[in-house]
């Protein structure tokens, strides 16, 4: 197997070669080698290439999963394997090992996923581009000059790029559906609860936080969470289990769904009129398929909930910090850590229990009123972010900020998806819009809790009448390009 084909395959599509017998887990893995030394000197998506310990498993032998023999990168934030150092995009951080795997690691190994390596991400996923200090900043395929976004930036810009067809990512505030939006790939937000956290966690960022992984195909994401979901013993919380299978709903017909159509961004700041015209564009394209769109969006305080939100990250980063400092020996300071971590983390340190328990008050209320404006409405479409993939340097996570002025200025770039980490709802960019330049613009597509059902199925259809997989970025695979 050559790159070329290679890339013609999603991860679903790859397995079944493998149980054909038409290729091995062995030829996949040197093939993917070969593409991250093809493409990956001028992304810097990939911050570990672990080639040793993938041989190593392969010549033990890999589960019948379904992903059985395809290659797989994990986001250097959030779960992590045993043995295999997790950076968190930090030099606070750097080098840290666990001795086992995190559930949703071991669920991936189920799989037959091969782990071949680490994405890069921002200073612990603060960040909506993925520019951290210690690997550097990951650049786009579509112009190598600009983000792929964050904090998922590495792993949607190696699955744009056709180094691996499927990614893991995570999200706390957009940090899957931006990259996907960015990068013209396919990023899914499960519902809360849907994936464990476990058994290190019981959740991230008071439930903000949410696991999953970015990919070209729908199929690839829907079959990756059949493998994943479902609750870990002592998992606080869980969403209820799906009616069947979320790949059988991906060539399923949604039906005549009712969908919001929301132009102006729920925290305040507005967007490009590209990013509105996307999303326009799609509203007419699901009106051809037959459901019914309104211009309508939840009524909530989206100035109120931003300060909720930055309460909340702030928190998490004071808190996380000083664990890790427990753990490591080292003190947190800007020697190890960039500006605007640092800003958080002293801001979350001034912060009483009772700024926390309002900021969750927030959150609660806000939830409530999205969730009855959704018993109105199966879809609430929108722009994924404000703006086509930004210069590289704009969101610069190093420049002397407070904490509020960073919050401002990064989630002025992503208004639309914090939201749905507020309310635990799935949500997903679907890659249907490119810029005038032949940039990609993601579009949103958020649906009722735990109704990742719904998506899918649209998705699919979405997918079907507006394909995108045969475009390619200029740093791919099947033309890789000279590094910056």
């Amino acid at each position: 197997m050559n790159l070329h084909d290679y890339s013609r395959f999603d991860a679903v599509g790859l397995a079944e070669l493998v149980r054909r017998k038409e290729v091995t887990p062995e030829e996949l893995l040197r093939v993917a080698v070969e593409a991250i030394h093809a493409v990956n000197p001028a992304l810097n998506a990939v911050i570990d290439t672990r080639e040793g310990d993938a041989s190593e498993a392969l010549k033990q032998g890999i589960p019948e999963g379904p992903f059985r023999g395809v290659p797989f990168l994990i986001k250097d934030i959030g779960l992590h394997a045993a043995g295999v150092p997790t950076d968190m995009g930090s030099r606070m951080a750097q080098g840290t090992v666990f001795p086992h795997d995190s559930a949703l690691m071991a669920r991936y190994r189920r799989a037959g996923l091969v782990l071949l390596g680490r994405t890069n991400a921002p200073e612990f996923g603060n960040n909506a581009t993925t520019e951290p200090v210690l690997h550097g900043p990951t650049r786009n395929p579509w112009d190598v000059k600009r983000s792929p976004g964050g904090s998922s930036g590495g792993s949607a810009a190696a699955v744009a790029a056709g180094i691996v067809p499927v990614a893991h990512g995570n999200d706390g505030g957009g940090s899957l559906r931006i990259p996907a939006a960015l990068c013209g790939v396919f990023g899914l937000k499960p519902t809360r609860g849907r994936n464990s956290l476990g058994p290190d966690a019981g959740d991230f960022i008071f439930g903000m936080g949410i696991e999953h992984v970015l990919s070209r195909s729908v199929r690839d994401s829907a079959a990756m969470l059949d493998a994943t979901q479902g609750p870990e013993v002592g998992d606080p919380y869980f969403a209820p289990p799906p009616q069947r299978p979320y790949l059988e709903e991906v060539g399923r017909a949604p039906g005549r769904l009712r969908i919001a159509l929301m132009t102006e961004a729920p925290m305040g700041s507005p967007a490009s009129a590209e990013c509105v015209e996307a999303a326009r564009a799609a509203a007419r394209l699901c009106t051809e398929l037959g459901h019914d769109v309104v211009e309508a969006a939840p009524e909530h305080d989206g100035q109120l909930l931003h300060e909720a939100v930055c309460t909340v990250w702030s928190a998490t980063m004071a808190s996380l910090v000083g664990m890790l400092g427990q753990f490591s020996g080292r003190d947190p300071g800007p020697e190890l850590l960039e500006a605007t971590t640092w800003a958080a983390v002293r801001h979350g340190r001034e912060l009483k229990a009772t700024d926390l328990q309002r900021a969750l008050g927030v959150f609660n209320l806000v939830s409530r009123q999205v969730g009855a404006f959704f018993q109105q409405y199966d879809v609430l479409l929108s722009p994924t972010v404000a703006a086509p993939p930004f210069p590289l340097g704009l969101l610069d996570a190093n420049a002397p900020r407070t904490a509020r002025e960073w919050y401002d200025h990064a989630f002025g770039h992503c208004p639309f998806t914090a939201l749905f980490n507020v309310t635990g709802q799935p949500a997903m960019s679907v890659p249907l819009h490119w810029s005038a330049e032949g940039l990609p613009i993601g579009v949103q597509f958020a649906g009722r809790y735990a109704a990742e059902a719904t998506l899918f199925q649209l998705a699919g259809q979405l997918e079907q009448a507006r394909p995108w997989a045969q475009r390619t970025p200029p740093v791919h695979v099947t033309r890789p390009a000279e590094s910056p």
